[in-house]
């Protein structure tokens, strides 16, 4: 790393659209009643956390702001396993409609504070956040991911102004909270390629402040999951930090697009199946950490290929009509819970033929130099597989109770899920869908079926 973490969180709040301060370091909670009071001034502090944030923070921020003098209330969230869906976000919604002089204190990890973060945005005001687990990049990230009629969906509202992270409480969740963080975090190596694919072929350009304060550190922030798994503090401080700086990097690019893309797809499915193994829902980092090396593995695929030789005119004359298309995602999508999911998306990102053909001749013009540039960001299978077992997440589909059948089955859905220009939209235009997604459930494959 060229750049202290000092350097590195000043870079991150000059290009951050809604977030003015992060405090993160041993004991700093200590420090959040006068950060509320800085940029709330005279307001009621309304701290939501749940039955297992409350004793792990909780109850020691009320403390502290009733020690300040700030006026309180709280909200405790009993349920044992919740995700953000609508109904909480209404429950939170009441709680400021009864109380119009609250402002939300988030203590909890990724379904506290988009809870906090969308009701916030809903009565035109912000929040401050007190993160317990280095879990998920959704603490300063702009959006957040919800649940709604079915559909898992990414809503448009603002980060939170300031984040007070105590690595002394972080470092102490779960260890499988952690390893959930380390996988969200690796899904940025395939996400990063796949925003290298769209930029390539001008779909949504690479913003470089949001690509260059995570990117740039990316592989250091991943380089000791021994040590993450282990609960080394400052090593969990890396993956805390990493994780933020995602979220500056989607403040500034006002889109997801740096931190997500097909991997959390495989996630956002198995979230609206209400997919649970052992009798429980899975985090949404190990759902990730199975998207993002079944990814790294597609990318193997691709790199085989020779796509100097590409028959354009004939991948233009195979080119589905968008009526085919939305035929098609309305076969792939039916019984699932969002039933025209599909096709809503496919229709905004579809191509006409002389887009498909303009993007294709790119490709195969530049396809050497731009292997190059995209093995430069994406990891192998091997080496991502690696990572995430050292960490503690998952590394096979089965240690989330997912088939190596049902992971086959869910690319369809993945390729039309959302209007994002993804490696598998590439690849229909080009032809080579089949090539680079089969072999991985061949006899020979990482998911050998």
């Amino acid at each position: 790393m060229n750049k202290t973490r000092e350097e590195r969180i000043r870079f991150a709040l000059s290009i951050s659209t809604d977030t003015k301060e992060f405090i993160m370091g041993r004991g700093v909670s200590t420090k959040a009643p006068e950060v509320f009071r800085k940029y709330f001034p005279g307001r009621t502090a309304l701290i939501l956390s749940d039955v297992h944030t409350h004793p792990a923070l909780g109850a020691r921020v009320n403390g502290l702001f009733d020690a300040a003098g700030i006026p309180l209330l709280e909200h405790i969230i009993m349920e044992e396993e919740f995700h953000a869906e609508w109904k909480y976000v209404e429950l939170v919604d009441g709680l400021l409609d009864a109380n119009p002089e609250a402002v939300l204190v988030s203590v909890g990890s990724g379904v506290i504070n988009d809870l906090c973060k969308f009701s916030s945005h809903h009565h035109g005001q912000s929040y401050l956040t007190l993160p317990t687990a280095a879990s998920v990049d959704g603490y300063s990230s702009f959006g957040a991911s919800i649940t709604y009629k079915g559909a898992k969906q990414t809503f448009s509202c603002p980060a939170p102004v300031a984040i007070v992270a105590d690595i002394d409480v972080i470092a102490a969740a779960p260890a499988e909270m952690t390893a959930a963080g380390y996988a969200d975090l690796a899904a940025k190596v395939p996400a990063g390629a796949e925003w290298m694919i769209s930029d390539f072929v001008g779909t949504e350009p690479i913003h470089p402040e949001a690509w260059h304060v995570l990117q740039d550190y990316l592989d250091d922030f991943l380089a000791d999951p021994e040590a993450v798994a282990a609960g080394d503090p400052d090593s969990i401080a890396d993956v805390f930090e990493g994780l933020t700086l995602s979220g500056f990097a989607m403040q500034a690019a006002r889109s997801s697009r740096p931190a997500s893309c097909c991997d959390h797809l495989f996630s956002h499915i198995l979230d609206m199946t209400a997919h649970r193994y052992k009798g429980k829902l899975q985090s949404h980092g190990f759902q990730v950490a199975i998207g993002t090396l079944t990814m790294c593995a597609v990318f193997d695929e691709l790199f085989k290929l020779d796509l100097s030789g590409l028959d354009v005119d004939a991948c233009v004359a195979a080119w589905p009509s968008l009526e085919e298309e939305q035929e098609r995602a309305l076969k792939i999508f039916e019984g699932f819970p969002a039933p025209r999911l599909g096709y809503e998306e496919i229709t905004k990102k579809w191509q006409d033929r002389d887009e498909v053909r303009r993007q294709l001749t790119k490709l195969k013009v530049e396809w050497p130099s731009f292997k190059e540039k995209l093995r430069g960001q994406v990891y192998s299978y091997e080496k991502m597989h690696a990572l995430l077992k050292a960490s503690g997440a998952p590394c096979e589909p089965e240690q989330i109770g997912l088939t190596r059948q049902q992971l086959h089955d869910m690319f369809e859905k993945v390729q039309l899920m959302r209007y994002r220009y993804n490696v598998l939209d590439l690849a229909k235009r080009g032809g080579f869908y089949d090539t680079i997604v089969e072999p991985l459930f061949a006899p020979d494959g990482p998911f050998a079926l």
